[in-house]
């Protein structure tokens, strides 16, 4: 396994779905998860604190909640995403408006390319996401393999 280049983890049928979203795009992602409730409702979803919240309380889906992401659920997220636990999410982030967890925010988005999860940042792509034929089948996603880079820098420093 450590000479492989890349490692294959499954995305079962069932997916496990992150929603994240700024307070400018809540709003949206709330009536987005309305409009689409009936495929969601296969799914298991989660999202960051006022987010899950509102989705649940407006839609009646049930959402684990984490933290509020200025107080560590975009990490939560990010730590679920390495764990295996989360196969792609949907966060509608303002472009318009600064956070101050913005660094959170980077870092998310970063462990979310590192280990090959589909992310959508607008309605446009979530959409697309969502009504894939790849929603309703089994899809290996492949990750690079850190662990045979580590070992190669572990030989350099040898």
């Amino acid at each position: 396994m450590v000479q492989d280049n890349y490692i294959s983890f499954e995305i079962g049928k069932t997916k496990h779905i992150a929603l994240v979203a700024h307070d400018g795009k809540k709003k949206e992602l709330v009536e987005w998860c309305n409009k689409n409730k009936e495929i969601l409702s296969r799914h298991f979803l989660c999202g960051t604190g006022t987010t899950a919240k509102l989705i649940s309380e407006k839609t009646g889906l049930p959402v684990k909640g984490y933290n509020s992401g200025p107080l560590g659920g975009d990490q939560q997220i990010g730590a679920k995403i390495v764990e295996g636990q989360i196969d792609f999410m949907v966060f509608l982030w303002d472009p318009l408006e600064a956070q101050p967890h913005d660094p959170d925010v980077k870092a998310l988005l970063r462990i979310a390319v590192v280990y090959d999860i589909p992310v959508a940042n607008n309605l446009a792509t979530a959409d697309f996401m969502l009504h894939s034929t790849y929603m309703d089948e089994v899809y290996d996603r492949q990750v690079e393999n850190y662990n045979k880079i580590i070992a190669k820098r572990v030989d350099t420093m040898k």
